[in-house]
């Protein structure tokens, strides 16, 4: 149990609140750490234009990109990858253009997950986003890096955390947040510190455009349609003009592997076809073994101790940073850590179409010698075809539905391993499938080279104020 004297005048620089929680927060320690600043103190709404959140009017989903904008919770907040996001409808959503994003702002989750910031891109503008999060637009004249660098630091991170309230959910205020105090550095370090956070939206915004073009190269050259949604069955929005998938099939094309209905899809049946009229492996004929693996089950002891080894779950491999657990590498063992050029399924999970269950991710530098759950299906490929190429197949629409065709089970799902050898892999002649493996390879350096920027950035806030005595 924590307990702490104080002063009567705190009350008032914190709203006059009688709970015990923002006086005994890492916050309050933090505030005192930056009382022995060696440069003057302001607060954020010093770099601020305008603090915010987004509209709250009625969210209307449609299907359709054509009708929809995409609609970015704080859950999709993190992610490297805004391709598959949900759409709110253009024409009924009321006052639609308090959602929207725009290139350069700070958005930082203000409910659930508190404290988590981004930097926002080009490929967040014109997105629209929850009200549960906070948009900070920068002045024109301020060094906007330095501001989400100090805001994603530890010491940010605690500032931000100690203004939460609500006995339910939990949450924070703009009005908070403006408030927060923020040391003003030299501008020479200020500038440093934003020069290397616009390094980093530069290389994320490059590793995009190349996921995209190599994406959209493998649909040219295979003369593929992008999916609609009477394409494949899903689990999604019941809207008024979704037709019902009904079929019947013969009993001699039911096997011993499942008799869910799901797993034998007329829809997916004809993207099946689409694919095995060309030239292509099954998935097992491209790996190593004739086969995937998992890491295993290992104990979990968590450590504070910087000796310990990262895991990295299904929740977190997907996000820009990745937090993960400091486990205890004794109490893990000798298990199989990632190489670098793997393909990883998500395997497990919920079918709801902003879920990761089924989403792939290529194993970077980043992730090199990490070590993931168990739930991840690994992919190493042989000869037939590159890793990068193999990744762009089986993250694009069709290989995700032909991915999420083979799962079974209510609520935790996973796919069935005999029918997710059998997925139809596309072959391509040699230098085209290369020429998508370096794309895809460059792509993810590029990511991994931005998360190295924010963190040499942070470094730097972290370092200074840590020397204040």
């Amino acid at each position: 149990m924590k307990v702490l004297n104080i002063k009567k005048s705190i009350f008032g620089s914190n709203a006059y609140r009688l709970d015990a929680k923002p006086y005994l927060s890492s916050g309050n320690i933090v505030l005192s750490k930056l009382q022995k600043s060696k440069y003057e103190l302001t607060n954020i709404s010093y770099f601020a234009e305008d603090i915010f959140y987004g509209g709250r009017d009625k969210r209307y989903y449609v299907n359709n990109v054509i009708n929809g904008i995409p609609f970015m919770g704080i859950s999709d907040m993190l992610k490297n990858n805004l391709f598959s996001l949900k759409l709110i409808s253009k024409k009924l959503t009321r006052n639609l253009e308090n959602y929207l994003l725009d290139t350069g702002w700070i958005l930082i989750s203000r409910s659930g997950t508190i404290g988590n910031t981004i930097y926002s891109n080009e490929f967040h503008k014109g997105k629209a986003a929850s009200e549960h999060i906070i948009r900070i637009k920068p002045k024109k004249n301020v060094y906007s890096g330095y501001l989400y660098a100090y805001l994603s630091s530890k010491y940010g991170y605690n500032l931000l955390t100690k203004g939460t309230f609500g006995a339910v959910i939990q949450h924070i205020e703009p009005d908070f947040v403006k408030d927060i105090p923020i040391p003003l550095f030299p501008e020479t370090e200020q500038q440093k510190i934003h020069g290397l956070i616009m390094e980093a939206a530069d290389l994320r915004v490059e590793a995009n455009k190349l996921l995209k073009g190599a994406n959209k190269y493998l649909y040219d050259l295979l003369n593929l349609e992008e999916l609609t949604n009477d394409d494949y069955e899903y689990f999604g929005n019941h809207v008024a003009n979704r037709e019902v998938s009904t079929y019947s099939i013969s009993i001699k094309e039911i096997n011993a592997n499942t008799i869910n209905a799901f797993n034998y899809s007329r829809r997916i049946k004809r993207i099946t076809n689409i694919i095995t009229s060309k030239s292509y492996l099954n998935l097992k004929d491209c790996l190593l073994d004739n086969g995937y693996f998992s890491t295993g089950s290992f104990k979990r002891l968590e450590v504070n101790s910087d000796n310990g080894i990262k895991l990295l779950n299904q929740s977190d491999i997907f996000n820009s940073i990745k937090v993960g657990k400091n486990l205890s590498k004794r109490a893990v063992g000798n298990v199989k850590l990632v190489e670098y050029g793997e393909v990883l399924i998500a395997g497990v999970g919920t079918l709801g179409e902003g879920e990761t269950f089924c989403r792939t991710i290529f194993a970077n530098e980043e992730l090199e010698k990490q070590l993931v759950s168990g739930e991840f299906i690994r992919l190493k490929t042989n000869e037939s075809v590159p890793s990068g190429y193999l990744y762009c197949w089986l993250a694009s629409d069709y290989g995700f539905r032909l991915i999420r065709s083979t799962q079974s089970g209510t609520k935790l799902c996973r796919p069935i391993p005999n029918l997710l050898k059998e997925i139809p892999v596309p072959v391509l002649e040699s230098d085209q499938m290369l020429k998508i493996d370096t794309e895809i390879k460059t792509a993810y350096t590029n990511l991994y080279l931005a998360t190295t920027k924010e963190n040499q950035a942070i470094d730097l806030i972290e370092k200074e104020i840590d020397a204040w005595q």
